[in-house]
């Protein structure tokens, strides 16, 4: 639990820090370790290393859109079958 809980936590400290740079030595040594869930983790980040790195190490993200499309989505299945566009439209502008 100790070593699962130290990976956990560094990872967070990358992510909430903005130093993806130390991404391939967390990958290594969370790979060297025996625990399931945090290697799997690591193997995942492998796949797309590059985009993961520039994820952790840029200081903007898609936060305030991803907010914004999940809301449309909601306010769209709130609506659904109700009307058409125009009251979905209203929905959207008023909220």
């Amino acid at each position: 639990m100790d070593a699962a809980f130290g990976h956990v936590r560094s990872f967070a400290r990358m992510l909430t820090s903005l130093e993806g740079e130390k991404l391939p030595e967390w990958i290594a040594a969370a790979s060297a370790e025996d625990l399931p869930g945090i290697s799997s983790f690591a193997r995942g980040l492998e796949r797309d290393i590059e985009a993961v790195t520039a994820g952790l190490t840029q200081p903007w993200n898609s936060g305030l859109v991803e907010g914004n499309v999940n809301r449309i989505k909601m306010l769209k299945r709130q609506t659904y079958g109700r009307a058409g566009f125009s009251l979905l439209r209203k929905r959207i502008l008023l909220t």
